[in-house]
């Protein structure tokens, strides 16, 4: 079956960094485009950065931009997210997605990551 399992949230200081991991068995990984979603307290779900099938390619949400890193290893069916001078504002759940069309879309289900003195 599907699964997406994310790793590597936690509670971490202003300015510091983690390295969020999702790991995928159970589909084609390389034949999916990834992408890192959070949802904050109280607020929607939103795109952070997603990445196309074969890596060439990237997308950012303006606020994570210059300090989140998207990337991933097809041989090892993981995508990661580095998330460097993370701010309060970064506090939420973040989401896994793998996505290859309407029929194929999968969500794991959130580590948490606050950022908190």
């Amino acid at each position: 079956q599907v699964q997406l399992v994310e790793s590597g949230g936690g509670l971490v200081q202003p300015g510091g960094s983690l390295r969020l991991s999702c790991a995928a068995s159970g589909f084609t990984f390389s034949s999916y485009a990834m992408s890192w979603y959070r949802q904050a307290p109280g607020k929607e779900r939103e795109l952070v950065a997603a990445i196309t099938s074969d890596g060439s390619s990237t997308n950012y949400a303006d606020s994570v931009k210059g300090r989140f890193t998207i990337s991933r290893d097809n041989a090892k069916n993981t995508v990661y997210l580095q998330m460097n001078s993370l701010k309060p504002e970064d506090t939420a759940v973040y989401y896994c997605n793998a996505y290859r069309d309407w029929y194929h879309n999968y969500w794991g289900k959130g580590t948490l990551v606050t950022v908190s003195s």
